[in-house]
C-alpha cells in the first residue's frame, strides 16, 4: 500500500557537518521510470566524505541533497512506458543513468557522460529514502535466491568487476591489492573468480585483512610504518614475484608509490581508491 503523504523520510545532508532526517513528497514516476519502495542502502564512503566535508573534489554540496547510491527495493508502481517490471518485483539499482546520447553514449561508455545524473553525486538525490523513483531502465530483477542487502551490494561489487576487467585479471595472474575495505575486498573476491593464481593484500588493520583472508586472499601484509619500497619488496617476497596487476583501493599517497614500485614491468596498475586531489608518484620509475 502506498504510505500517506509525509512518509517518504530522508537522509539529507545540507552541507559539511550537517545531516537530517527530513520528510520528502513522494515522487510520481514517468513513463519510463518505477516508483521504488526502497529496502536496503548501502552506506558508501562517498556519502561519509560529503556529510564530513561537504565536497569530493569538484562536487560540492551546495544544495540540500539526499545521501545513498548502493540500493535495492521493490517497485510499487510503474511508468506507462515500462515493460519488463511490474509492481512487487525486487530489484538492484544502477545510479548512473545518462541524460542525453553524447559521445560517450555513442562509444558505450555512458558512464563517462559529463550530464549523467548520478545518485547521492551533487546536485543529484539519491536513494537513502522511503520511497524513491528511477530510470527503468537501470532498475535489475533480483532473482529469488539474491536477498536485498545482497543486492545493495551489487553497485560496490560493480567497482571490483569494472577494476579487474580494466586490469585484465585472467588464469594465473599475480595481484596485489592495496586495501582492505570493503572495494579492496571486493575487488579481491573479483580477482580470485577471474582466475588469479595469487592474491596478496595490505593494510593497517588487522581484522580487515582477516577478513580479506575469509573472502578468499592467498597472503595478507599488515603495514606499519613501513616506506613504500619496503612494502613494495614484502609484496613481491610473499609472492615469490613481483605482481602484474596491482588494484589500489586506498587513494593513499604511499600507497599509490607502493602500488608504482610493487608491479612489474610491463604490468597494469588501477587506481579506484580516491584519496587527496593531488599526489605525487614516482613517475619516472612507471615510465621505466
Amino acid at each position: 500500500a502506498m504510505a500517506a503523504p509525509g512518509q517518504n523520510v530522508a537522509v539529507v545532508v545540507h552541507r559539511a557537518g550537517d545531516l537530517r532526517l527530513e520528510n520528502r513528497p513522494i515522487p510520481e514516476p514517468g513513463p519510463n521510470e518505477v516508483l521504488l519502495r526502497m529496502h536496503s542502502v548501502g552506506i558508501c564512503g562517498s556519502d561519509v566524505h560529503y556529510w564530513q566535508h561537504g565536497r569530493i573534489g569538484d562536487f560540492v554540496v551546495k544544495d540540500p541533497m539526499v545521501l545513498g547510491h548502493e540500493a535495492s527495493g521493490t517497485v510499487v508502481k510503474v511508468g506507462s512506458g515500462v515493460m519488463h517490471l511490474k509492481p512487487g518485483d525486487r530489484v538492484a539499482i544502477e545510479p548512473g543513468v545518462p541524460r542525453e546520447v553524447d559521445e560517450f553514449c555513442k562509444t558505450g561508455r555512458y558512464n563517462l557522460s559529463p550530464t549523467i545524473f548520478f545518485c547521492a553525486t551533487p546536485p543529484d538525490d539519491g536513494n537513502l529514502c522511503r520511497y524513491y523513483k528511477h530510470s527503468a531502465s537501470y532498475c535489475y530483477k533480483l532473482p529469488d535466491n539474491v536477498t536485498f542487502e545482497e543486492g545493495a551490494l551489487i553497485e560496490p561489487l560493480s567497482v571490483g568487476i569494472h577494476a579487474c576487467k580494466r586490469a585484465g585479471v585472467t588464469v594465473g595472474s599475480k595481484v596485489f591489492v592495496s586495501g582492505s575495505g570493503p572495494i579492496g575486498l571486493v575487488n579481491v573476491i573479483i580477482a580470485k573468480m577471474m582466475g588469479a593464481a595469487a592474491v596478496v593484500v595490505t593494510d593497517l588493520s588487522a581484522s580487515r585483512l582477516q577478513k580479506a583472508k575469509e573472502v578468499g586472499a592467498d597472503f595478507t601484509i599488515q603495514v606499519k610504518n613501513e616506506t613504500p619500497q619496503e612494502v613494495a619488496s614484502k609484496v613481491e617476497s610473499v609472492l615469490g614475484c613481483m605482481p602484474e596487476i596491482t588494484v589500489e583501493c586506498t587513494g593513499v599517497q604511499a600507497c599509490i608509490q607502493a602500488g608504482i614500485y610493487a608491479t612489474r614491468s610491463g604490468g597494469t596498475l588501477v587506481l579506484v581508491g580516491l584519496g587527496p586531489e593531488m599526489v605525487t608518484v614516482p613517475i619516472v620509475n612507471a615510465a621505466v
